[in-house]
């Protein structure tokens, strides 16, 4: 499905727009007009002009007035209206409208939603919502989301997207993805989902070379089968994570006064996501450890894990954690043992570290002996994937380790970085990211990161 109208527009136009501070016009207008490039026009029936970010505009009575072409069209007009808005649209040769107005389907207004799609139909415009915080492009500055950035921080450009059907819970995610330095390609807040829905957007995605796994908060899906076969299609190419709410009863009928979603038997959802792929995640931390996992590094072609770890409480957990998942600690190979050995004779390694795995290289390890290390272990035949635990509060682990974790990236297997602490971990957590390994706070999170690897690998191997 080719929705590249709705993230790559030439010109938008904002329906509703307002120079007042705290109307939700005048907040979009602010958001469409902080990076984007493209062509803007404001659209209030008070006509006159308005000033947005310093920049003077032009108020258009309606959008029929604009004289040149217009993409697509961002409304945020009281519900009742939007229909007959709809229709100026279409009469202006607009492909794609983006209503954040809510008063539809969600509110009992399940008739004035039907109104509008078939409005739209009429015109063969596709329809974002309602009820929504909108579309952002974090790779060209397109955002018609209206929390204010002081408020909701935009996240850097990067390789996953992610959409919500919860406005307030995509803010969030936004939010988060912003402080925890992920990088994301494009947001998308589904609202109702009167016309567009998951699926459509996930086939958009699959085909989209900005994005590398694809993310949804999802309360229920619309079309069971066309998800089911969008999603068997999608995750052959990428990997996709849903953390699916409305999972007890009261969760679901929450759901149903929230978007109008119908959230159906958690059971089925489960069974659907296991047969198509999809990687189920249980809470908003867990959906991006498997995401953070699968953008930066390869899947898994098996689940023996070895560990490196200047923490033998560290690496306990760690063991714990990953068996309790179902995978499984590597068994060094004879020869694996044997350069060990042979390091430790010839005194390139302490006597006293352990190499059974996890390989302990003890709290006085410095860089060059956490590479040798792992380079054993990354030789191993015996070994899937590789995590790597630093306790940076040694001083005997030198900023060297940066280095190191390019340089044994040339092995080709999956690795996962844990740097649990505060201020100088997450720092050097960054400087390591940036050499293309995913970096976590908490050996459980390290364990949800290996997980990902491991069950998408496995799938892939599969299908």
């Amino acid at each position: 499905m080719n929705l590249e109208f709705l993230f790559y527009p030439r010109s938008v136009a904002v329906i509703g727009a307002s120079h007042v501070p705290g109307k939700i016009g005048n907040a979009i207008m602010k958001s469409v007009t902080r990076q984007f490039n493209g062509k803007i026009y404001a659209v209030n029936v008070k006509g006159g002009e308005i000033e947005i970010n310093g920049q003077r505009f032009k108020v258009y009575r309606s959008i029929l007035e604009i004289p040149d072409e217009v993409d697509v069209a961002v409304i945020a007009v009281p519900a009742k209206f939007v229909p007959d808005v709809i229709d100026e649209c279409g009469q202006k040769g607009v492909k794609g409208a983006i209503v954040i107005s809510a008063g539809f389907k969600e509110a009992g207004r399940a008739d004035l939603e039907e109104e509008l799609v078939k409005r739209a139909r009429k015109w063969g415009i596709r329809i974002v919502g309602p009820n929504c915080l909108g579309v952002t492009n974090l790779e060209n500055g397109f955002d018609c989301n209206f929390n204010p950035p002081e408020r909701q921080a935009r996240p850097k450009f990067g390789g996953i997207a992610f959409m919500s059907q919860s406005g307030a819970f995509g803010a969030a995610i936004l939010d988060w993805a912003a402080k925890h330095n992920v990088g994301m390609s494009k947001f998308i807040s589904l609202g109702n989902m009167a016309d567009l829905d998951e699926s459509d957007f996930m086939s958009y995605l699959k085909d989209d070379p900005k994005t590398k796994v694809i993310t949804a908060y999802l309360e229920g899906v619309k079309d069971g089968r066309k998800f089911f076969k969008i999603a068997k299609e999608t995750t052959k190419a990428k990997p996709v994570i849903v953390l699916k709410a409305g999972r007890t009863e009261a969760g679901a009928k929450a759901a149903a006064s929230h978007t109008g979603s119908l959230a159906g038997s958690y059971a089925i959802y489960e069974a659907a996501f296991e047969q198509t792929g999809v990687l189920s995640a249980k809470s908003m931390r867990q959906l991006f450890n498997y995401a953070k996992a699968l953008a930066m590094q390869k899947p898994a072609k098996g689940d023996r894990i070895a560990i490196v770890t200047n923490g033998g409480g560290a690496g306990v957990m760690m063991s714990d954690g990953l068996l309790e998942k179902g995978l499984k600690l590597a068994q060094l190979s004879d020869e694996t043992n044997e350069k060990f050995a042979k390091a430790i004779e010839e005194g390139k390694l302490p006597h006293h570290m352990s190499y059974k795995n996890p390989i302990d290289v003890i709290g006085d390890a410095p860089s060059k002996r956490y590479e040798l290390a792992m380079r054993y272990a990354l030789e191993d035949p015996n070994v899937d994937v590789l995590v790597v635990i630093a306790l940076f509060q040694s001083p005997a682990l030198d900023e060297g380790i940066v280095d190191v974790m390019e340089k044994v990236q040339e092995y080709g297997k999956p690795m996962v970085f844990v740097a649990p602490g505060g201020e100088y971990p997450e720092k050097m957590a960054r400087r390591i990211e940036e050499k293309g390994v995913p970096v976590f706070e908490t050996v459980e999170d390290g364990v949800d990161a290996v997980y990902a690897l491991v069950k998408y690998g496995k799938y892939l191997s599969e299908v």
